[in-house]
C-alpha cells in the first residue's frame, strides 16, 4: 500500500495523515505536493477546507490536475475526497462562481440561509447505500460536519450517503474508485475511522 495525501495551502492534510496514522498506516503514507508524488501510489486522499475556487486554483498552481486525472482516471488509483474535496469532484460550484474538475456530472449548491442556518457545522446522521468500502460501517451513524455548500449529482447512481438539513442532501458520492465525503472523516470519531480503513482495505 501506498497512501498519498495532497498537501495544499487550502487543505488540511496533517489532520488527515493523523487519523491514517491512527489506524496503523502511517509508515506507508506520504505527502503529495508535486506530480511526481503520485506515482506507485494506491490510494490517494484529496483533504478540502475552505472554498472550491481556492481548492482549484492551489491544484492548478501546483500543477497536480494532469497528474491526479492519469493516477485517477486512467490508473484507477482509490481516491477520496473529503469536503471540499468532494465537491470539486463535480462539474461546478455556485461558490465563487467555481469550474471543477469535472469527474462527476452534477453541482455544487448553497443551503437555503433562510431555513436554516448556514454553514451547518456539528454532527449529523448519515445513511449508506451498500458498498464495499462503508460495508463495515452500518447505518445511522453520526458524523461531522462544516459546509455551507452540497453537491447535486445528476446520476443518483452516484450517490453513496444521504443525510438531511432543510431536506435530505447528498452526504457521500460513490463511482467505480472515486469516493468522496461532505463530512470530515477525520474529525469524527471512531466512526470516521472505520470508514476511512473501510477506503484503506480497497
Amino acid at each position: 500500500m501506498n497512501v498519498r495525501i495532497i498537501d495544499y495551502k487550502a487543505g488540511n492534510a496533517p489532520s488527515v495523515f493523523h487519523a491514517v496514522e491512527r489506524l496503523g498506516y502511517g509508515e506507508s503514507t506520504r505527502f503529495a505536493r508535486t506530480a511526481e508524488d503520485f506515482d506507485g501510489a494506491t490510494h490517494i486522499i484529496l483533504p478540502g477546507v475552505g472554498s472550491a475556487k481556492a481548492t482549484m486554483e492551489s491544484l492548478r498552481g501546483l500543477d497536480l490536475i494532469p497528474a491526479l486525472e492519469e493516477a485517477v482516471l486512467k490508473k484507477s488509483v482509490c481516491f477520496l475526497g473529503v469536503c471540499v474535496g468532494m465537491q470539486i469532484l463535480f462539474e461546478h460550484s455556485e461558490e465563487e462562481n467555481a469550474d471543477c474538475l469535472g469527474w462527476l456530472e452534477g453541482r455544487v449548491v448553497k443551503f437555503d440561509n433562510t431555513k436554516v442556518r448556514v454553514p451547518q457545522m456539528g454532527w449529523n446522521q448519515v445513511r449508506f447505500v451498500d458498498s464495499q468500502a462503508s460495508k463495515k460501517s452500518g447505518e445511522d451513524r453520526y458524523y461531522y460536519f462544516v459546509n455551507s455548500y452540497y453537491v447535486k449529482p445528476e446520476n443518483p447512481s452516484d450517490i453513496w450517503a444521504t443525510a438531511f438539513y432543510n431536506g435530505e442532501f447528498t452526504a457521500a458520492v460513490h463511482r467505480g474508485n472515486i469516493y468522496g465525503t461532505q463530512f470530515h472523516i477525520e474529525k469524527s470519531g471512531e466512526s470516521g475511522l472505520t470508514l476511512l480503513k473501510g477506503f484503506l482495505d480497497l
